[in-house]
């Protein structure tokens, strides 16, 4: 066995086709002096495959991420990041790896929805605790599937109140409680109004909003500009970033005129019966070749 053969193996590219087995392996990436580094790149914890597991560092270390956003749990699991032995072993995995924790995120929030579920009002209550454990700064809060938001007036009112309830807990701790969900700028900018907080912001997605048909770049730029975008998702269903329906370069000025600094997160981007590592490993080095 020669070492292109040894590394082939320890990445899981036995199977694909040689060609594509070259790319990403002849692929150089150039990490930033982290004392300098205006971006972080990260990805979602359940898009490489390893949601709320700790297998998650080792895995985004081969890709070669900055970090991870970590998925809290779920119900089945009873939100286990709560607990203070895992928050200690997930530390440990960070420092041993690396891969720094680049946010968190409440995904079982879309079958249990903030605006109805009490047991979702405690977790987000919870959420701000485990995020200052993991030396996390934001925390996603999903609006999708049974949480949707969209035309639902009496649902975000419920929502609105539970944040106002929680975000003075969060404004202590230094957390900022992320809504990602179908609703526009606009009416996103309502419910952080209602709040009333800076411990509420948007958590901007540019492929669900692309999905939308809301203008990204316009969002982006009157947003940022009111400094109500806390972090990004680089997104595309189905397509490797770059190869879907959202201009990148584009996207990249709108961040500059916004002077944003932080965490990008990829999420997605896997072309269905493609490899995970695979796709990983391009998207990460074509986001650092945007952002550079």
């Amino acid at each position: 066995m020669n070492r292109r053969t040894a590394l082939w193996q320890t990445l899981g590219f036995i199977g694909l086709s040689s060609s594509a087995s070259r790319a990403v392996l002849n692929s150089k990436i150039t990490l930033q002096n982290p004392n300098d580094q205006r971006f972080q790149i990260g990805a979602c914890d359940w898009s490489i495959g390893q949601s709320s597991k700790i297998e998650a560092f080792d895995v985004a270390k081969t890709i070669g991420l900055d970090g991870i956003q970590v998925n809290m749990g779920s119900e089945k699991n009873d939100m286990h990041l709560r607990q203070k032995d895992l928050q200690k072993s997930w530390r440990e995995a960070a420092k041993r790896t690396g891969v720094k924790v680049g946010g968190l995120a409440l995904g079982e929030l879309n079958s249990i929805p903030y605006k109805s579920d009490p047991r979702a009002e405690q977790w987000v209550q919870d959420s701000v605790d485990v995020a200052k454990a993991l030396g996390a700064k934001n925390v996603l809060l999903a609006f999708f599937n049974k949480g949707d938001l969209k035309n639902d007036p009496k649902g975000t009112q419920v929502v609105i109140e539970r944040l106002k309830a929680v975000a003075p807990k969060a404004e202590k701790a230094g957390i900022v409680l992320a809504i990602e969900s179908w609703l526009s700028a606009e009416e996103h900018l309502a419910i952080i109004d209602a709040v009333a907080s800076p411990a509420v912001k948007v958590y901007y997605d540019v492929c669900n909003s692309t999905v939308m048909g809301y203008d990204i770049l316009k969002e982006i730029r009157w947003l940022g500009k009111q400094k109500q975008i806390c972090e990004f998702h680089f997104k595309e269903n189905s397509f490797l970033l770059g190869q879907g329906k959202v201009n990148y370069p584009e996207v990249r000025k709108a961040m500059d005129d916004i002077q944003y600094r932080g965490w990008v997160h990829i999420e997605g981007a896997v072309p269905e019966g493609k490899n995970m590592l695979e796709s990983y490993t391009y998207n990460n080095k074509f986001v650092r070749g945007i952002l550079s």
